[in-house]
Parts: C-alpha cells; sequence; structure tokens
C-alpha cells in the first residue's frame, strides 16, 4: 500500500450547476460532504425486508433529531463551527446495493428497489443532500446541528 494525494495543479471542480467555481472535489464522487438523518434512514427500513446499516449510503454526516427526509428542505445548515449548503439531492448508484462490510451484492438490488418506490425522481432514485462547505471549521461528534435556511 502506498498513500496517495490529488494533484494541487489539477483541482476537480463540482458541478458548476450547484456550486461556485472554487469550489472542489477530492476523492469523493461528486460533492465533498453527503449529509443524512437517522430518521430518514429508519424511513427507508421501514419498508426494506431487512433494515440496512447507514454505511451502505458513505454519509460524512448522519443528523440525529430531525424528521425522516427533513434534510430534502434544508438549504444551510452549521455544525460546530462548520456551514455548509445543501446544494443537490443525492442520486443513489447501484454501489448501495454493495455490503460493504462482506463486499456482497444484494440479491434482490436493496436498497434500492424499496428506495425507488417512494423516493424516485427525474434526477433518479434520491437519499441524502450533497452538501458543500461554505465555513470551514471542526465538526465534532455530539455537535448541535442549526438549519439556518
Amino acid at each position: 500500500c502506498r498513500l496517495v494525494r490529488l494533484d494541487p495543479e489539477a483541482p476537480r471542480t463540482v458541478d458548476p450547476t450547484y456550486a461556485r467555481p472554487s469550489d472542489t472535489v477530492g476523492f469523493a464522487d461528486g460533492f465533498p460532504v453527503l449529509v443524512t438523518t437517522t430518521a430518514s434512514l429508519e424511513a427507508l427500513n421501514a419498508r426494506l425486508p431487512e433494515p440496512l446499516a447507514m454505511t451502505r449510503f458513505r454519509p460524512n454526516l448522519v443528523v440525529d433529531g430531525a424528521t425522516a427526509f427533513a434534510e430534502d428542505g434544508w438549504r444551510h445548515i452549521r455544525v460546530g463551527e462548520t456551514e455548509l449548503a445543501l446544494v443537490k439531492p443525492c442520486a443513489r448508484c447501484v454501489l448501495t446495493t454493495v455490503d460493504p462490510e462482506t463486499g456482497e451484492v444484494h440479491p434482490d438490488g436493496e436498497p434500492l428497489r424499496t428506495l425507488a418506490t417512494f423516493r424516485r425522481s427525474d434526477r433518479g432514485v434520491l437519499f441524502g443532500q450533497n452538501a458543500i462547505p461554505r465555513r470551514l471549521g471542526t465538526v465534532r461528534v455530539g455537535d448541535p446541528v442549526e438549519v439556518v435556511e
């Protein structure tokens, strides 16, 4: 194994439809941060034959104490010293059907199959919100989350 880094001379920019020209992303797929809520996962798990862990969705921030899919209405949140703009619902890919612990693909295509029954839009099957930091700072487990907008 070896440590790798992104070339500072070749930054990856975020989709300009949702971001500022200076916004960049490192090793993440398309946006630097993914925000979800425990209630959203609980709502999904209530519909699944067997509950799945949040790790299937690879979020950076998981908010507790909100209603299911409340994150869909948030535009700007503050967590600790950090402020985030929630800019776009996250259209989920087939990777969510892979168990991150075992590497096995779910035989029935879950959770995408079930999500598609109630979270499908013209943008895809949605779970979580893509976010971009607007003020950097430290985030700690247990920090209060303030919905600014």
